[in-house]
């Protein structure tokens, strides 16, 4: 599958060593251009290159959204990204610390009126760069494997992206509909950042 990686950070760049490794393809991109890349595509290897933002998501087949998500600006262009799968890993914290008010909303809601006719899915946010880094075993059954949770609207885009999750050793969990399973995948709820396995997230969900 080719991926476009935007954020060349903790969770982009763990990402794409992990998707490189289970035979993917990858253009990954940051705010500082394709050139300020070189050292990381030269450890990724053949099977990744840099990109611009626009050119990343105009590759990739499925996005993934790593930056912050407080600034807008860094995301690519939406009439490239519309009618593709766009993994959101972001979280909505301000530059400061804390978390932004969204009143009823979520931060993958609010990231599909910025991107409308994107297939958002929410995935990557609740784990930390090195337990995605160290903790993935496709060698595991499913359901001993560290769960990464998924929540979106469109049911084909949310099993796309599942099927990726097991490809680079992990169990996807789904949360539901954007609204739903964002509001799960909040920072600070009781499933956020928490080394459970497959079987133990599920469990974990219904006191969520």
């Amino acid at each position: 599958m080719k991926i476009g990686i935007i954020g060349a950070g903790n969770i982009g760049h763990t990402a794409a060593r992990l998707f490189v490794k289970a035979d993917h393809e990858v253009a990954i991109s940051n705010s500082r251009g394709p050139e300020s890349l070189r050292d990381v595509v030269s450890e990724l290897g053949e099977k990744a290159h840099a990109a611009t933002v626009d050119e990343a998501a105009a590759f990739g087949e499925v996005i993934l959204l790593a930056v912050p998500w407080s600034k807008p600006e860094a995301l690519p262009n939406a009439q490239t990204v519309a009618g593709k799968i766009v993994i959101d890993a972001m979280n909505p914290y301000k530059p400061g610390g804390g978390l932004y008010d969204l009143d009823d909303s979520t931060s993958s809601e609010e990231t599909a009126k910025r991107l409308p006719g994107a297939r958002i899915v929410k995935a990557f946010n609740t784990i930390w760069y090195k337990h995605l880094a160290e903790q993935g075993d496709v060698s595991k059954p499913e359901g001993q494997r560290r769960a990464i949770f998924v929540a979106g609207d469109d049911a084909d885009a949310k099993a796309i992206v599942s099927d990726l999750i097991r490809t680079i050793g992990f169990a996807p969990v789904d949360t539901g509909s954007l609204h739903e399973g964002g509001r799960k995948q909040q920072p600070d709820t009781d499933i956020y950042n928490k080394s459970l396995t497959g079987a133990e997230a599920r469990e974990a969900l219904a006191s969520v």
